[in-house]
C-alpha cells in the first residue's frame, strides 16, 4: 500500500484488492451516511469511490493518493507515520485495507484512529495473517504475480491473537475478527467506547 508504482502493476493485485473491498462494503452499508476516512487509499480511491453513494462525506489518505475532489469525497497526498491530520471525533467509520502491515508505529496510528472516530465510531481493517507470509513472498520473489515492492515493505504479520494485543488499552474495542482469503487475510471491525 505505501510502496510501489502506479505505472504497472502484477495482474494479482486488482484482484485481491477488489476482494478486501468486498470484505468491507457490508460493514460499511451498516452506517448510511457516515464521514469515513480511508487510510491508504491508494492510487484511484478505489473503496472511497465503491462507498460514494451510501456516505455523506469520505476523506483518503496515501502517499500516492490521486487529486479527487468531488461534493462528497477528497484526498491528500501525504506519508503516514505516527500521526492522522484529521481533527478529533471528525469520523463515523475509519478503514484501512492492507495497511497496517506496511505501519512502522501501529500503536501510534491506533491510537490515532481512536482520536478521530466519534464515540461509538468504527474501524475496519484487512490485513495478511501470519500465514500468508510464505504464500505472498512466494508469489511475488517467485512467480511476479504480486508486487516485490510490496512484500519487502511488510513490516509485521498478525494474526487474531496480536491484532488482540494490539487493541488492548487503545479504547477500541473488537467486535469482529475472521480469516477470508482462505486464511491468509484478517477482518476485523473494532468499535470506539462511548
Amino acid at each position: 500500500m505505501f510502496i510501489g508504482t502506479t505505472v504497472s502493476q502484477p495482474w494479482l493485485e486488482p484482484v485481491l484488492r477488489k476482494m478486501r473491498i468486498q470484505q468491507v462494503l457490508p460493514t460499511i452499508r451498516q452506517h448510511p451516511d457516515c464521514s469515513l476516512l480511508d487510510i491508504g487509499c491508494g492510487t484511484h480511491a478505489l473503496l472511497l469511490r465503491s462507498v460514494e453513494p451510501y456516505i455523506a462525506r469520505g476523506e483518503g489518505l496515501d502517499f500516492k493518493a490521486p487529486d479527487l475532489h468531488t461534493e462528497k469525497l477528497r484526498t491528500r497526498c501525504l506519508t503516514l507515520a505516527d500521526q492522522l491530520p484529521c481533527e478529533d471525533a471528525s469520523f463515523d467509520v475509519v478503514t484501512m485495507l492492507a495497511v497496517l502491515e506496511h505501519l512502522s508505529h501501529p500503536e501510534a496510528i491506533v491510537r490515532e484512529i481512536h482520536r478521530v472516530l466519534k464515540p461509538l465510531g468504527r474501524l475496519v481493517l484487512t490485513v495478511p495473517s501470519n500465514a500468508s507470509k510464505p504464500v505472498l513472498e512466494f508469489l511475488a520473489y517467485r512467480v511476479g504475480i504480486v508486487s516485490e515492492a510490496e512484500i519487502r515493505d511488510h513490516k509485521r504479520y498478525y494474526n487474531r491473537k496480536s491484532l488482540g494485543e494490539l487493541f488492548d488499552g487503545t479504547g477500541l474495542d473488537v467486535e469482529t475478527h475472521r480469516y477470508f482469503q482462505l486464511g491468509m487475510n484478517n477482518f476485523l471491525v473494532a468499535r470506539k467506547q462511548s
